[in-house]
C-alpha cells in the first residue's frame, strides 16, 4: 500500500472557497442576458422558448422526495412601442441605470436589432464596463433583504 501512495503526487494546497464578488455578479448578469438573447431569438423565429429547472417534490403518502423538471418563467426585458423596441437591463428586479441617474433604457430601431444589441451588452458586461452599476444595484437588492 505504501508503494501505491508514493506513486501519487501529494501537495499541500487549500481550496479557494470564496469567489470574487465582482466576477460572480458579472457572470450572473451574463447568464440572464444570454437567456434574453435566446428568448428574443426564439420570438424572432416564431418559436417557444422555455427554461427548465429541477424542483424537489415530497410525496405526502410515502414521504419520499423526488425531483421533477418544471418550466421557469422568464420575463422579457424588452417591449415594442411605436415601431421601436426598448430594452432595460436588469439585475434581479432592479433596472440598471446605464448613463447617469435617469437613463436606463436602450432604444433599438426594430426587433431584429434587439439581438445584436443584447450581444453588444453582453460584451460590455464581460469587459467589466458596468461593474460599478452592477455593484450599486446589488447593494439595493441586499438592502431589501435586511428589512
Amino acid at each position: 500500500m505504501a508503494t501505491q501512495l508514493s506513486s501519487l503526487k501529494i501537495t499541500n494546497v487549500t481550496r479557494q472557497i470564496k469567489t470574487d464578488t465582482v466576477e460572480f455578479r458579472r457572470t450572473k448578469l451574463i447568464k440572464k442576458i444570454e437567456e434574453q438573447i435566446s428568448l428574443a431569438t426564439a420570438q424572432k423565429n416564431g418559436e417557444l422558448f422555455t427554461v427548465k429547472r429541477l424542483k424537489n417534490v415530497k410525496d405526502e403518502a410515502s414521504g419520499t422526495t423526488s425531483q421533477i423538471e418544471v418550466s421557469k418563467r422568464i420575463n422579457a426585458w424588452y417591449w415594442t412601442d411605436n415601431n421601436k423596441t426598448y430594452l432595460q437591463i436588469k439585475y434581479g428586479t432592479k433596472v440598471l441605470c446605464l448613463q447617469g441617474k435617469d437613463k436606463n433604457t436602450i432604444e433599438t430601431a426594430s426587433h431584429d436589432d434587439l439581438v445584436k444589441t443584447l450581444f453588444l451588452v453582453r460584451t460590455i458586461v464581460t469587459n467589466g464596463e458596468l461593474d460599478a452599476v452592477i455593484e450599486a444595484a446589488s447593494v439595493k437588492v441586499r438592502e431589501r433583504f435586511g428589512k
